[in-house]
């Protein structure tokens, strides 16, 4: 039963994430038509959209108004996409595939790709700037700040680059996990930060552990899924990184030690967010969905 209340919770949010951001893209029909369509096919109809839902989790949690968990999660899932478009480009990791279907410079062309990428950045940021999001300015500033952050140098670009840097190199774990905290864990704490930004210092300081750990097990995660899963479950081509001579937590630890690591990161969140009891059981559900999915 509680199960089956979490999966509704998430359909909900999963639907109500979809159309927000049907919303906000501009129509395929406004010019200049290909680009907006390129947009559209690469942030609409695809994921999980766990970045929103970490997001509407902790504005549970914060009571932060829905009006602004809708802007925060919006911009969460735009820079993701955008990442995903650019990522997959023949100058980054060169992929065909992404969400079970072309990347976007596959089904168009790599000139929209990178078009796509700086357009959905853009937009996201507008998501957060609309004129009376808050009525606290400070803390309109504030997400924005934090979205920043965790999109540039020192986020999640610094980590893609640290990414391309590292092919071929024989990192050891804590590289390894500098690395896809700003690559991989740096959104998806802002994803948590931006839902929580209504909520007290003790609730932002255990929550950033949470997601801090949470984050780094995503993808631990996502590297055994690369390893024990194949393409057509993932929606993307599966052994892309070992292929590719890039360091994963399994070919550093060894499959089932990346497991125990999971497991470990995954006590840490739990732990972080113990002291709100059922006030923060949506984000405790998240932990297991994103410790547990087989996709």
């Amino acid at each position: 039963m509680t199960a089956q209340i979490f999966t509704d919770w998430a359909q909900t949010h999963q639907i109500r994430i979809e159309k927000t951001l049907d919303h906000t893209l501009p129509a395929a029909d406004l010019a200049p038509q290909q680009l907006h369509s390129a947009m559209r096919y690469s942030a609409l109809g695809g994921g999980k959209r766990v970045r929103a839902l970490l997001c509407y989790a902790a504005a549970d949690l914060c009571n932060t108004e829905l009006a602004v968990a809708d802007a925060a999660a919006s911009a969460v899932e735009l820079i993701h996409a955008y990442s995903l478009v650019h990522d997959d480009m023949p100058c980054m990791d060169d992929d065909d595939l992404r969400r079970g279907k072309p990347s976007c410079h596959k089904q168009y062309d790599d000139a929209t790709a990178l078009l796509v990428g700086d357009a959905l950045q853009s937009l996201a940021f507008e998501c957060l700037a609309h004129p009376n999001l808050c009525k606290n300015a400070s803390l309109q500033l504030q997400m924005l700040a934090i979205l920043a952050q965790a999109s540039g140098s020192l986020g999640m670009a610094g980590g893609q680059a640290i990414d391309l840097a590292s092919v071929g190199k024989p990192l050891n774990q804590t590289e390894l996990e500098a690395m896809h905290c700003l690559k991989t864990g740096a959104l998806i704490q802002a994803a948590v930060l931006l839902g929580a930004v209504s909520g007290s210092v003790t609730q932002i300081n255990a929550l950033k552990v949470y997601a801090q750990n949470i984050g780094l097990a995503f993808q631990v995660v996502d590297d055994i899924l690369d390893v024990e899963a194949d393409s057509q479950t993932l929606g993307k081509t599966a052994g892309k990184d070992a292929n590719s001579n890039k360091p994963t937590y399994v070919t550093i630890l060894g499959l089932a030690t990346a497991k125990m690591h999971a497991q470990q990161l995954y006590n840490n969140a739990i732990a972080a967010i113990a002291p709100f009891g059922d006030q923060a059981l949506r984000l405790r559900e998240l932990a297991d969905y994103i410790t547990q999915r087989r996709f």
